[in-house]
């Protein structure tokens, strides 16, 4: 059944258990695709029917479950937390998975990781970048401040304060904010220079009213071989969106 989900457990980085789910043929192409910030490859892949899209094109679609997220591991050890661990992560997967011709996307914070980790030394044959702007990029900080003051306030956040949607996506999504305020001191900044370093074809997809990781058509000039597509929606509703799963599936198709 290609829409059924298969679940596994993988070590990552210094032993942490990743769940990694699978769907669709086992023959098929890899496209392995990171979720977004205190969101879970259910929600960011399966729920809304990117995944089933992907599948149903022959694709077989990795999704593991990001450090301190979903079904895997969340440690409360600031040891388990060094820089870039969602890249180590990321290459402990690949390189346990066998995966050599493949692809690579992400949202958001995957779609960070998803840059992050081909400057480290990935080389997915294509990559999509979901959700993300230059600005999301080379200004981080400023963006990870922003969740650190939501978990730190959390439970006291009225709503129109600016981190307001924040706290109330952290509590659908049971997050655990001790690993997760642990895991966003581990994601650095990405500069605009560095990205010159990305070389395989890229497609640029966010919503057209998302401007919470800045701007995507000035990141798709920033890269080399890259393509902006806009989808409906904002940052939080654009994954709800069939026209997500139909640029990426054009997109590999290719």
């Amino acid at each position: 059944m290609p829409n059924q989900v298969r679940t596994t457990y993988h070590p990552g980085h210094g032993g942490a258990l990743l769940a990694v789910h699978r769907m669709g043929p086992a023959s098929g192409r890899p496209v392995l695709l990171l979720h977004g910030l205190f969101s879970s490859a259910a929600v960011n892949w399966v729920k809304y029917g990117t995944a089933a899209q992907l599948a149903q094109a022959g694709f077989h679609v990795i999704m593991p479950d990001l450090r301190a997220h979903g079904q895997s591991a969340a440690p409360h050890d600031p040891a388990a937390y060094p820089q870039d661990v969602l890249v180590a992560d990321v290459r402990a997967l690949v390189a346990a998975l066998g995966l050599q011709d493949y692809d690579l996307g992400g949202f958001s914070l995957g779609a960070r990781t998803a840059v992050r980790g081909v400057l480290a030394g990935l080389t997915p044959r294509r990559l999509v970048l979901g959700g993300m702007g230059l600005e999301g990029l080379s200004g981080w900080s400023r963006r990870s401040a922003h969740f650190i003051d939501a978990i730190d306030r959390f439970g006291t956040i009225e709503r129109g304060d600016p981190a307001f949607l924040a706290q109330a996506f952290m509590k659908t999504m049971a997050v655990d904010r001790v690993a997760a305020r642990l895991l966003l001191q581990s994601v650095d900044d990405t500069p605009q220079a560095a990205l010159s370093g990305i070389s395989m074809p890229t497609l640029v997809v966010c919503g057209e009213d998302d401007r919470d990781n800045g701007s995507a058509p000035a990141l798709a000039a920033a890269l080399p071989q890259a393509r902006y597509v806009a989808i409906p929606g904002n940052h939080m509703s654009c994954v709800t969106k069939p026209e997500l799963g139909a640029a990426i599936c054009g997109f590999l198709s290719e």
